[in-house]
């Protein structure tokens, strides 16, 4: 074996093997890149005021991250747009946060993603019978004491908007900047005669209105002439009875205006962490309602921020292949085991193929580069036999025969050197028949 060894060529080795081996850890250091550490065991989600439905989707969501080992953190907010505030705050501590359509813009320096449109948001205007009779337009609340709600809040922002454009504004009517289950107490002792409520059939302050005898949900005349003005909403039509049948809640078909519900989540969230939310999201949104169809949400949706690349991949294919067969943290662990495998499928294996192939043609370089010499020789002794004496030929040709010796050639190439050799034989022969002494 020791004797196998010293044919080889070091130099050919080396010169094939540290290329390789460069090649090899600059795929794997490539591969590092787009592998994510493990997912952290936390989310944590900017809500809304408490007892809304930002905070009743939150409640849901953590009891299916929980079956994933995932603990889901709500932060309360005043609504949409201190959500948006957060989510820009590199010192506040959020992945994702909900934000009503319409209410947010992305800003150029915004590290901010959208994971689509998760359920319908209406805007619902109830008003008292007694302060009110057969409204279906906002310009009959001029003067009226209206709750827009909080600051900061997608109701509000709302609210805001369709007001100004009947000119209504807080020079001639009272708006009353509150919002929250305490506008049912205030609505029915009169302390304020209408109130703006953005969120889903199922946010306990709509719900207990529909049901509070005096109350009335304003049906807007101008509902299709709102969505031409404001692109981000949507006419929806609440049917008759679609509350409740037997009480007949509505009483009749509703037209509602609405925006819609999206989660926006900061660029580095952890993308196995997006996609447990995009699950919980199918589980929780994906039912049918009074405004929606099965399966309709979430959606990819029309969000002006970008859409997450883990969400657009929800969408397209569903559940991740492993997950479906393995728990999540086994799954992750695999999908960033067969990452940095890749490497070896696209780097190593056609190393392993071509590297033979590259050391075999460094060795039979270098004996054909002395066949080369060799060949030349022969043809100077052919055509000019007197340029030199014999023994000036014999010298230039024991030159090659010495180098031919000294070439480390492992056993493989063993007959290609012994034919040089044999070659060199010849040549002799050659001088020594077309010279003399």
């Amino acid at each position: 074996m020791p004797e196998r060894l010293k044919l080889l060529s070091w130099r050919d080795i080396v010169f094939v093997a540290l290329p390789s081996l460069l090649l090899v850890i600059g795929a794997f250091w490539l591969a590092a890149q787009y592998i994510k550490p493990a997912p952290p065991d936390r989310l944590v989600i900017s809500t809304g005021g408490e007892s809304g439905a930002y905070q009743i989707f939150a409640a849901q969501y953590k009891d299916v991250l929980a079956r994933y080992g995932i603990t889901v953190v709500a932060k309360p907010s005043a609504g949409s747009m201190e959500n948006l505030e957060r989510l820009r705050d590199p010192g506040f501590a959020v992945d994702v946060g909900f934000i009503q359509g319409g209410t947010a813009r992305p800003a150029e320096a915004d590290e901010i993603v959208a994971l689509g449109d998760f359920y319908y948001e209406p805007l619902w205007i109830f008003y008292r019978e007694s302060a009110l009779r057969g409204g279906d337009k906002l310009l009959e609340l001029k003067g009226k004491r209206l709750a827009i709600g909080d600051v900061g809040s997608g109701t509000h922002h709302l609210a805001t908007e369709l007001l100004a454009a009947n000119g209504l504004d807080a020079g001639n009517t009272t708006l009353i900047l509150s919002g929250g289950l305490e506008l049912l107490d205030r609505l029915q002792k009169g302390e304020i005669d209408a109130v703006f409520v953005v969120g889903p059939t199922q946010s306990p302050l709509v719900w207990s209105l529909l049901y509070t005898p005096g109350m009335r949900l304003m049906s807007l005349t101008h509902a299709e002439a709102y969505t031409r003005r404001f692109p981000y909403l949507a006419r929806l039509v609440l049917p008759r009875g679609a509350i409740d049948l037997a009480k007949e809640i509505p009483p009749r078909d509703v037209q509602l205006v609405s925006s819609v519900a999206t989660l926006l989540a900061r660029k580095d969230t952890h993308p196995a962490l997006i996609g447990l939310l995009m699950q919980a999201a199918d589980e929780v949104h994906g039912t049918p309602g009074a405004f929606q169809k099965p399966g309709e949400f979430p959606r990819a949706g029309h969000s002006e921020f970008p859409l997450s690349t883990e969400a657009e991949r929800y969408y397209k294919f569903g559940k991740p292949f492993l997950q479906r067969f393995l728990p999540f943290w086994a799954a992750t662990f695999i999908e960033g085991k067969v990452v940095m495998l890749l490497p070896l499928l696209v780097v190593l294996f056609p190393l392993i193929r071509f590297a033979p192939q590259i050391y075999g043609w460094r060795v039979r370089s270098r004996i054909y580069r002395r066949y080369g010499e060799l060949k030349f020789l022969e043809n100077e002794v052919n055509e000019n036999p007197g340029l030199h004496t014999r023994a000036e030929w014999i010298e230039k040709l024991e030159r090659i025969e010495k180098d031919a010796r000294t070439i480390r050639t492992p056993l493989t190439f063993s007959d290609i050197l012994y034919t040089l050799r044999t070659h060199i034989d010849l040549v002799r022969h050659v001088i020594l028949r077309s010279t003399s002494e």
